[in-house]
C-alpha cells in the first residue's frame, strides 16, 4: 500500500505538530534536582549543535553516520519509554511497556506502513522527553534563541545544498539485521529529520514549562501545535518547486509569533 508524497508529507507534519502538545510542563522531582545542579547557557546550543555538528561530522567522516544509526537505536526507545512513563502529558509508568511492541513492530514490518509508523512513533516520543530534560536545564530565553538559530541555519545549509549529502548518507545508514533506522522519520514517501521532531518537542516542552509557571494564559496545549500544523502545511507547499525544505522553519515561525502575542498581551 503506497499514500502518495502529500498524504505520508501530512502524516508526518501532524506528528511533528503533536509533539508541541504533548510534553509535561516540569520533569520528575528527582530529574528536576539534577538538573538544577546541571542547568547553564550551553545547553542552549544543543539544537544548533545537532545540525552544525552532525553534518560538519558526516562530511569528514561517512562513518559517523554509522554510530549516529546505533546511538539512535540505542537510545531512543529507553527516551521513549521514558515519555510514556513521566515526560509527556496523561503519562503512566505502565504505559512505558508499549515501547516493546512498537519497537518489535518497526523491526518485523521495517519496509511497511505499521513499521514505519511505530519507528516514527518512537522517534517522536523521545523528543517529548528530551525536550522537558532541555528545558529543566537551559535558560528558557537562551533556548528559544537556539531554535530560531538552528531553524536560520538549517534554512541556510538546505539553501546552499550543504544539508543533502550529510542527509543521505545518514539516512542510508542501517544497523545489522534489518533493525530498525531510527534516526530519521520515513512514513510512506516522505522523509523528516530526527532534529526536525526534536525541536518541536523542544518547543512544546518551553510552552508546557511557561503554562505550569503562569507565564501564558491557561488554554488549551493543543493551541500552539494547531500554530504549528497550519504553517507546516503551507510552508510545505514548496514541495511543488523544490525537493527539499528545512522543518525546522515553522516550528521557529510558530516560536516568534508566539513571543510576538505574549508581548503584546497584558499579563
Amino acid at each position: 500500500m503506497t499514500l502518495g508524497f502529500w498524504l505520508s508529507d501530512a502524516c508526518l507534519v501532524g506528528v511533528q505538530s503533536a509533539l508541541v502538545a504533548l510534553p509535561h510542563g516540569r520533569p520528575p522531582a528527582p530529574v528536576a534536582q539534577l538538573a538544577r545542579r546541571l542547568s547553564g547557557r550551553g545547553w542552549a546550543l544543543a539544537p544548533l549543535a545537532s545540525i552544525v555538528l552532525v553534518v560538519a561530522a558526516i562530511s569528514a567522516a561517512g562513518a559517523v553516520a554509522d554510530g549516529l544509526a546505533w546511538l539512535a537505536l540505542i537510545a531512543i526507545p529507553p527516551l521513549a519509554a521514558a515519555a510514556l512513563g513521566a515526560a509527556m502529558r496523561g503519562a503512566r509508568p505502565w504505559l512505558a511497556l508499549l515501547v516493546v511492541p512498537l519497537f518489535a513492530l518497526a523491526w518485523a514490518d521495517r519496509g511497511g506502513l505499521a513499521g514505519e509508523g511505530a519507528a516514527v512513533a518512537l522517534s517522536a516520543l523521545s523528543c517529548v522527553t528530551l525536550g522537558v530534560l532541555l528545558t529543566a536545564v537551559a535558560p528558557r530565553g537562551w533556548l528559544k534563541a537556539g531554535i530560531v538559530a538552528m531553524a536560520a541555519v538549517d534554512a541556510y545549509l538546505v539553501g546552499a545544498q550543504l544539508l543533502q549529502p550529510a542527509n543521505d548518507v545518514l539516512n542510508a545508514a542501517a544497523p545489522p539485521g534489518h533493525l530498525p533506522q531510527l534516526q530519521r522519520a520515513l512514513f510512506g514517501d516522505a522523509l523528516m529529520g530526527y532534529g526536525d521532531l526534536f525541536v518541536a518537542g523542544v518547543f512544546g516542552a518551553i510552552v508546557a514549562a511557561e503554562r505550569e509557571l503562569g507565564l501564558e494564559a491557561r488554554g488549551s496545549p493543543w493551541r500552539w501545535s494547531l500554530v504549528v500544523l497550519a504553517l507546516a502545511l503551507a510552508f510545505d507547499l514548496l514541495f511543488l518547486t523544490l525537493d527539499t525544505l528545512p522543518a525546522t522553519v515553522p516550528v521557529a515561525l510558530a516560536l516568534l509569533l508566539r513571543e510576538r502575542l505574549r508581548r503584546r498581551t497584558p499579563r
